[in-house]
Formats: structure tokens, sequence, C-alpha cells
């Protein structure tokens, strides 16, 4: 999933939006993130093997967050702010699945917390 992200995000950025420094160039990306979902989809199983119902729900959902941002990726939705819930809700989705996947691997405590967007080096100075 984080491949799929990475260049969904940086087809993102030569497309416009926000949250990636390294654009992508959608013809090129397009194929990578079409072998990424390959990838993505072998190793589904292993979660389907090893999750709890409520781990694979989880998973389900931030599949589908970050399809909702390839879409923004492959040029279907232009939408600047949509694009920017789009990225939040992949993001909030990821983490529940995180915490659901290391309660069932038996890991104590929270994940570490989701880095914040701008990051720190890129905002403005002038703030």
């Amino acid at each position: 999933m984080k491949h799929q992200i990475n260049i969904a995000q940086r087809i993102g950025a030569a497309r416009g939006f926000q949250h990636a420094v390294d654009p992508l160039d959608p013809e090129q990306g397009l194929v990578q993130l079409s072998e990424a979902e390959a990838r993505r989809a072998a190793e589904w199983e292993t979660v389907l093997l090893v999750g709890d119902a409520e781990t694979i729900a989880a998973a389900r959902q931030w599949h589908e967050a970050v399809w909702n941002v390839e879409l923004y990726a492959r040029g279907l939705k232009e939408d600047p702010a949509g694009w920017e819930r789009a990225v939040g809700r992949m993001s909030r989705a990821r983490d529940h699945f995180y915490a659901l996947a290391r309660r069932d691997l038996g890991i104590a405590g929270p994940p570490p917390p989701s880095g914040n967007w701008p990051r720190v080096w890129q905002q403005d100075e002038a703030n």
C-alpha cells in the first residue's frame, strides 16, 4: 500500500496537488501504479490469513481510501479540496488499520503518530 500511495501522491504532485515533493509524470506513473496494485493484491492474501475480521475490515477501508486518492492521480477527479480530504481520509484509515494490526500481532501501545501536512520543513518560514 505504501508504494501505491507514494506513486499516487507523486502523480498528484505532477497534477498540481499538495503533499509530494517529487512529481512523477502521469504517463510513467500510471504504469507503476498498476504494477503496485498487482503486488498489493497478491500480498493482501497474507492479511486475510492472519488478521481478524475487524482488522481486515479496516484494511479494506484503507484500500478504498487509497483507491480514492488514485482517482485524482488518474485524472478522474480534479478538485484540490477533495484531494486534501481524500489524503486525510487515507491517513486516518491507515492509522486505524495499523492500530488493529498491532493489536492482532500482540504489540502493546499505540502506533507511532502520523506526520502532519504540510511537514514542518515545508511550511512557510514567515509564519
